[in-house]
């Protein structure tokens, strides 16, 4: 197995524990009854999926080796309603510099076809980062005594992509959800 193939593993469980971050945040918001805020962690923990599907179905064409690993369990209890959303764009921001990393690798070891692939990554990871910013201005300016405020906001505006993938995609194995 390649370098570059044993990261984009080490990525996969990483795009896996997003997910389960994501759920746990939006569990925690809807038991606050802040529903909007929960559907859009919802959505982005499927995204999150998607995307390690995504890294999968890319192994899998370049059979190598996939290995479906385990994941720690993630942050359930914050503090406060801001805390989710800075520990969400705080992974966001994270992601951003490993997906960063494996497309320096891929470009190292000449792989132009993984190179490529990640392009699609960098992208949505801009994306990403943006709208967690976004999303943190709007809470912490709503403060906890005005969280509906924030709820009202996402009623009102699109974040992110809504669960929606674009056409130039990656393929996810198993098909994305």
């Amino acid at each position: 197995m390649s370098r570059f193939a044993d990261a984009l593993n080490e990525q996969v469980a990483r795009e896996f524990a997003a997910s389960q971050q994501y759920a746990a945040i939006a569990v925690w918001y809807d038991a606050e009854s802040l529903h909007q805020l929960a559907a859009h962690f919802y959505r982005q923990a499927l995204e999150e999926r998607n995307h390690a599907m995504m890294m999968v179905q890319y192994l899998l064409d370049a059979d190598e080796k996939v290995a479906v690993p385990g994941i720690d369990a993630p942050q359930t209890d914050f503090p406060d309603p801001t805390a989710p959303v800075a520990l969400a764009l705080q992974q966001e921001k994270t992601v951003t510099g490993q997906i960063a990393g494996l497309a320096r690798l891929a470009r190292e070891e000449g792989d132009f076809v993984a190179e490529q692939f990640l392009g699609w990554f960098l992208s949505e990871q801009r994306e990403e980062v943006a709208s967690m910013s976004d999303l943190l201005a709007v809470v912490k300016r709503a403060g906890e005594s005005n969280l509906l405020l924030a709820e009202e906001y996402l009623a009102r505006h699109a974040v992110g992509d809504q669960g929606q993938l674009d056409a130039g995609a990656p393929a996810a194995a198993g098909g994305a959800l």
